[in-house]
């Protein structure tokens, strides 16, 4: 099983180990020395399944990296207090919410083209994006305390999506905070739906 965990930043994939029918900016990303993302899904034995990134958000590319090739990895949570100095609203909702966020007793975690751009120093984020958070939930985060920790990411300066990440899978905030009985839990190997995230009894598949 690997102990690499959604949304792990990895260092060490080379254009080599990428399908031959790879796109020519994914072997462009690599061979950069840029990271790959772990997403979620079945992998082989000694592998790990990630996803590649390009300049453009239409360019996003999964494939799978031999856990041997891993030289460094940085976690979302290792991004909660890297400083970036450009201005733009997704980095300002990030410095104003991370001593709420931090003062919650939650581990919590910077992902999507905010957490890239905090570990590469790449410029990924624009005017318009939002930013993506993690929330580790072990233990129960229940439906009123959700509906707070959503208020406080609603007054931001920019949208905010941030997951609950659950030892069954990942359910957004936002639908935990919600009104429906049942939520969408997303693991290594379907989409469900589900009363209780923290549970792992399939009641539907999505």
């Amino acid at each position: 099983m690997s102990t690499f965990l959604t949304h792990d930043l990895l260092w060490g994939m080379t254009a080599l180990q990428l399908p031959a029918d790879a796109p020519g900016w994914a072997v462009e990303s690599l061979d950069l020395g840029q990271p790959v993302v772990v997403r979620r899904a079945l992998t082989l034995p000694g592998h790990v399944a990630v996803g590649l990134r390009g300049s453009s958000r239409e360019q996003r590319y999964a494939a799978s990296m031999p856990v041997v090739a891993v030289q460094r990895r940085v976690r979302p949570e290792d991004l909660r207090h890297v400083e970036c100095r450009r201005d733009l609203p997704a980095l300002i909702a990030l410095a104003q919410l991370r001593p709420l966020l931090d003062a919650s007793g939650w581990i919590w975690g910077v992902s999507g083209s905010a957490g890239f751009e905090l570990a590469t120093g790449v410029e990924a984020l624009h005017e318009r994006s939002d930013l993506d958070l993690i929330l580790r939930a072990p233990r129960r985060l229940n439906r009123l305390q959700a509906k707070e920790l959503l208020a406080l990411l609603d007054a931001s300066v920019c949208a905010v999506d941030m997951q609950l990440q659950t030892p069954c899978g990942a359910v957004a905030l936002r639908e935990w905070a919600g009104s429906s009985r049942r939520v969408l839990l997303k693991d290594d190997v379907q989409a469900r739906l589900v009363s209780d995230p923290w549970q792992s009894s399939v009641e539907q598949v999505a």
